[in-house]
């Protein structure tokens, strides 16, 4: 990949996360437009428009260190475990499922169902799922479930500073924005870079023809 491919899929990234944190702060923070509504408030409106969209740009950043990192793991991992890895995210990906249950649920001390959380972590898993189906569709069926612990462990690693949050507003806010950015570069990084696919995927037997 060159530099031009890679500074523009860093910045059509940042777009993404920015429209994404706006668009979802419509619903979450939708108390806080209507206070500016009435009355009608420009400045603060502009304001909190500004301020949605550069919370989007930071986790879209976030997003990003991830997605690099994900690429460096997936990477050491092959060559440490070899055939073995994709075991290995498999675990791993069992384990975080059920941290997302058990750790949160632990916490609140019982305040908030335990339903809720099996909810989200059964949401993210489907949603990985089928990103990943399509990851693999795309590319060749040994990308599944590398791209489908990227989606779920490592969206989750991202995710971390949003769960430790007071309240739910912002952990939605970041979850759907790292969500955004994580399923454009995970099925954006094959077509920019088509020359090496099945290092985009995560495999290096290659796709075949």
């Amino acid at each position: 990949m060159n530099s031009r491919k890679l500074v523009n899929f860093f910045i059509k990234t940042l777009f993404l996360g920015g429209l994404a944190g706006l668009i979802t702060s419509f619903f979450v923070m939708s108390e806080q437009y209507s206070s500016n509504l009435a009355p009608f408030d420009f400045m603060e409106l502009i304001g909190l428009i500004v301020f949605f969209i550069g919370i989007g740009l930071v986790f879209s950043a976030i997003s990003q260190t991830g997605f690099f990192a994900y690429l460096f793991i997936n990477r050491l991992g092959l060559g440490l475990f070899r055939s073995y890895w994709p075991t290995v995210q498999v675990l791993l990906i069992a384990f975080v499922v059920f941290d997302l249950i058990y750790f949160p649920y632990q916490a609140t001390d019982g305040e908030i169902s335990m339903f809720w959380y099996l909810l989200m972590s059964a949401a993210l898993l489907g949603y990985g799922w089928f990103v990943a189906r399509i990851k693999a569709q795309e590319t060749n069926k040994r990308a599944f479930i590398p791209a489908l612990f990227f989606m779920v462990v490592m969206t989750t690693l991202e995710w971390i500073p949003g769960l430790n949050t007071e309240g739910t507003d912002y952990a939605v806010l970041m979850i759907v924005t790292l969500l955004v950015c994580n399923t454009y570069q995970l099925l954006t990084l094959h077509r920019i870079n088509p020359g090496k696919p099945a290092e985009t995927a995560g495999d290096t037997k290659g796709k075949k023809k």
